[in-house]
């Protein structure tokens, strides 16, 4: 008996008070809604897609054509203006979802044109780079003492030992 009681005032005070306003939540990630116009993009562009659109409409004009008159839901004496709301209603959904998946598509070939600039930047800086030390170490190496010269300057040496031997022996 109590518990009724006390849910009843809960409920009168409830009403008592103005209910707070609600707001209009976004989407947890902004990226979903640009990820569903991309999976649109893709599922329009498909063969099936085209094979169920054309199925689809074969069918409504066989039958709104077919059909005894009453049975017809977009009479072919009006120009099937039902099937045409239907086709401009989807064109106009369409054509935004696909801008916007373009766009998306835009930007990241724009991040990865970027990416590949900087890339390319580095690569050339690292050649370059590796071209100087190759030119420093053939200069290095021309001043270096190759096996011929220090042949000749052993041979020399040898030679020089040689006649001082000799001017020395009497």
């Amino acid at each position: 008996m109590a518990d009724r009681e006390r849910d009843q005032r809960d409920r009168d005070e409830s009403f008592a008070r103005p209910k707070a306003r609600r707001r209009i939540r976004m989407p947890q990630s902004k990226d979903r809604f640009g990820r569903f116009t991309e999976a649109f993009a893709r599922g329009m562009g498909t063969p099936a897609f085209l094979i169920g659109m054309t199925v689809f409409c074969g069918f409504w004009l066989t039958y709104n054509s077919i059909a005894p008159a009453e049975a017809q839901f977009d009479p072919q004496d009006q120009g099937f203006p039902l099937l045409t709301l239907v086709l401009s209603l989807q064109a106009s959904y369409a054509a935004p979802l696909l801008l916007l998946a373009q766009n998306r598509q835009d930007d990241r070939d724009r991040v990865q044109i970027e990416q590949d600039r900087l890339r390319a930047e580095r690569n050339l800086n690292d050649t370059e780079y590796l071209a100087r030390e190759v030119v420093a170490l053939r200069m290095a190496m021309r001043d270096m003492a190759t096996r011929e010269f220090i042949r000749a300057e052993l041979r020399s040496f040898v030679d020089d030992l040689d006649e001082r031997r000799a001017r020395d022996e009497p």
